[in-house]
């Protein structure tokens, strides 16, 4: 488990694409924090890292979006579980056929959508009264300890 400090909104984002150029198809990653924590302002992020250009914002109404880097590499798929009731819910967004070819990122998706992938990092943000945030790090399952070392330093 590593933890990162991010003092400015840049500083999510700067992570975000590090992370994001890291990203390969089948990667999992699920985000938690509160309202606010930036949360879609991380997978903005992860977005240019992967080559997506276009507007990201919160898929809360729509559930789920794919997007498409300009070039080579795979889609991003960007979910917000947050008002799914269950893992049927999960089960019919059929993201288990997303992993295939593309890195999903599910906000709200812990207890839900990790079952998807025994190999996933679980990503916690939280905003501090100073309004620094923290990002803790999570490995779940083989290669990601690995990958982490390298975007932590």
């Amino acid at each position: 488990m590593r933890t990162v400090e991010l003092p400015q909104e840049s500083d999510t984002l700067e992570f975000g694409r590090r992370l994001g150029a890291a990203l390969r198809a089948g990667d999992l990653l699920l985000l938690d924090g509160p309202l606010g924590a930036g949360k879609t302002v991380l997978t903005r992020g992860i977005a240019a890292g992967m080559g997506v250009t276009g507007r990201i914002t919160s898929p809360t109404f729509v559930i789920a979006r794919v997007h498409r880097p300009d070039g080579d590499g795979p889609a991003l798929v960007h979910v917000d579980a947050y008002r799914l009731g269950g893992l049927d819910e999960i089960d019919d967004l059929d993201l288990d056929t997303d992993l295939t070819d593309a890195a999903v990122v599910v906000e709200w998706g812990e207890g839900l959508a990790d079952q998807l992938s025994d190999t996933h990092l679980m990503v916690r943000l939280r905003r501090r009264e100073d309004d620094v945030r923290e990002l803790t790090l999570e490995p779940h399952g083989e290669g990601w300890t690995e990958r982490l070392g390298e975007l932590t330093g």
